[in-house]
């Protein structure tokens, strides 16, 4: 399907038009937007932060293709001079992410985004329907008026709004103490990519049955990162591994990837996970902590960490994340 036309709206006397993402350059300077308008907004979460549009790339096309590659699903507005006010974007199949420049950013702006969206990010589903997930702000009442104008709901899905929690580290942080029989630490070298890879198969898929464990090399595209460090890549290991069919030599119990942003000084956590036999025993509390004292020697100010559940919810507050906004699903079908 086409694009719509280019969009003449006015923002600061200047009129953003639209193109499609064109090459490795857009995404540099997609980061660097997304890193003014984290500093713009207060270092609060109404954009992306840089490290989530790196793993979206990295992990989430690459990996899991989870939605187009990012050259079809991704549309920039910017002024006559190459400035960026906007960038749209999914993270799903289905779903639409509005980035915008807090300064520039107007009611008809956000309509024009709108509309390519529901051109070009719908899930279209084998009975011909449409549908389409958008995140809004809870307290961004111009968006939600504007989506609710244009035939959206609120979804009533427990585990789909985002809880964007974040937690200042002005305060000293302890070093974190790891229960009796675990020691935290950093992710080794390459051979043990496959223990981390089977550790975060069995925390995000405990239903599924082993034998659909896909291997490990999808890991080197987490490496590849531009913010990947792997000394605050953190795991915990117990003491006496034990042995199944399929886990490789070696165990780990449960990780956490921090992604440090030296030019707004704040962190991400994706992902934390604990392997189901060890859970319920403070596993993703001690290498957050962990995670949080090596960001803070760093320099970060703000550290970030998402939650969809009521039990993540609950191990993010339990390590200081208690401050959050919260994005709301509005999903429209046709």
């Amino acid at each position: 399907m086409p694009l719509g036309g280019a969009c003449g709206i006015m923002c600061g006397g200047m009129k953003p038009t639209l193109r499609c993402y064109r090459d490795e350059d857009d995404t540099w300077r997609i980061r660097d937007f997304l890193r003014q308008v984290m500093l713009l907004n207060g270092r609060r979460e109404l954009s992306w932060h840089v490290a989530r549009l790196d793993y979206w790339r990295w992990h989430v096309v690459k990996n899991c293709r989870a939605c187009d590659a990012i050259e079809d699903a991704t549309f920039i507005w910017e002024t006559p001079d190459d400035r960026i006010v906007a960038v749209l974007n999914p993270e799903g199949r289905g779903e639409a992410h509005l980035q915008t420049h807090p300064g520039l950013c107007t009611t008809e702006l956000e309509e024009a985004m709108l509309d390519v969206a529901e051109q070009r990010l719908v899930e279209r589903r084998p009975d011909g329907r449409s549908s389409l997930l958008v995140f809004a702000d809870h307290g961004d009442a111009a968006r939600r008026s504007l989506l609710a104008r244009r035939g959206y709901t609120v979804g009533d899905w427990p585990d789909a709004a985002e809880h964007q929690r974040r937690q200042a580290l002005s305060a000293p942080i302890q070093p974190a103490l790891a229960p009796a029989g675990y020691t935290v630490r950093p992710l080794g070298d390459v051979a043990e990519l496959p223990a981390r890879s089977w550790a975060s198969w069995r925390a995000f898929h405990p239903d599924e049955p082993d034998e659909k464990y896909a291997g490990w090399t999808w890991y080197h595209n987490i490496q590849r990162q531009p913010l990947y460090r792997r000394d605050l890549d953190l795991v915990a290991v117990p003491d006496q591994p034990a042995v199944t069919e399929f886990a490789p030599p070696g165990e780990i119990a449960a990780f956490c990837t921090a992604w440090y942003d030296d030019v707004t000084r704040t962190a991400y956590f994706e992902p934390v996970g604990t392997a189901p036999e060890h859970q319920r025993r403070g596993l993703g509390r001690s290498v957050m902590t962990e995670a949080l004292r090596r960001l803070q020697q760093m320099g970060c100010v703000l550290a970030f960490v998402s939650g969809y559940s009521r039990a993540a919810n609950a191990l993010y507050a339990a390590a200081g994340f208690t401050e959050y906004d919260l994005s709301e699903p509005w999903v429209r079908e046709w």
